[in-house]
């Protein structure tokens, strides 16, 4: 029997998770996966911890469905056939990056929503209808003053820098820096300790060589007395 979209997409998320909790994914990639419904499915705020979501090609004409993610910063939409309803993207408080290429936003008005998140940082517009507006670029970067670039280029279209973004994701990948930072302060204390002993050893061997020069003066004395 042949699997719904809806299915497929539940699915989908499944194998991502790799057996793991919801709860702990930090990201999750759906390219390609695509909705029979045009909607998100499977996908809930059980997954709090997600930074990163990818939902490219999947045949997206809403965002009805998209749960709260507290933690999302990044999110791809491109090539899909969404118009509207981007103010469900409010329960992201701490969206930076937003890509909307290759979909169906035709005016201004469709932006209008995002001016609730206070941290949108950067949003593509590629190949949108709206990017053929008069001053396009002006309109947007007046109606959304908190954005830092639109289309790869900020408001005096110098590109954006490429490691704001690799940071997030290196942020979201992990590193074990971290571990090994905590390998080399280990080492280091043990050498320290190591010193340490040497030098009480040292301390130690300078204090018998002076009881020994004191017992070696006490038998001269006893000579002398004979």
């Amino acid at each position: 029997m042949e699997q719904t979209g809806a299915a497929m997409m539940g699915r989908r998320i499944e194998l991502e998770c790799r057996g793991n909790n919801p709860q702990t994914v930090k990201e999750l990639n759906l390219d390609n996966c695509r909705s029979d419904k045009g909607a998100i499915e499977g996908l809930s705020e059980k997954f709090d911890s997600l930074e990163v979501l990818s939902l490219i090609n999947t045949g997206l004409t809403t965002l009805k469905n998209f749960p709260a993610l507290s933690n999302l910063r990044k999110l791809e939409l491109s090539e899909n056939r969404i118009s509207s309803g981007l103010g469900v993207l409010a329960n992201c408080p701490k969206l930076t990056h937003l890509t909307l290429s290759n979909n169906k936003i035709k005016d201004l008005d469709a932006l209008e929503p995002l001016k609730k998140l206070e941290n949108i940082q950067a949003i593509d517009l590629y190949h949108c209808d709206v990017t053929n507006i008069e001053s396009y670029r002006e309109k947007v970067f007046e109606l959304l003053p908190q954005l830092k670039y639109l289309d790869g280029l900020d408001r005096y279209d110098k590109e954006e820098n490429d490691s704001e973004e690799d940071e997030l994701d290196d942020d979201v990948s992990g590193d074990d820096s971290g571990s090994e930072n905590e390998d080399e302060d280990e080492d280091e204390v043990d050498v320290g300790s190591d010193v340490v002993v040497e030098d009480d050893s040292d301390e130690d061997s300078d204090e018998d060589d002076d009881a020994n020069v004191d017992v070696s003066d006490d038998d001269d004395d006893d000579d002398d007395d004979d």
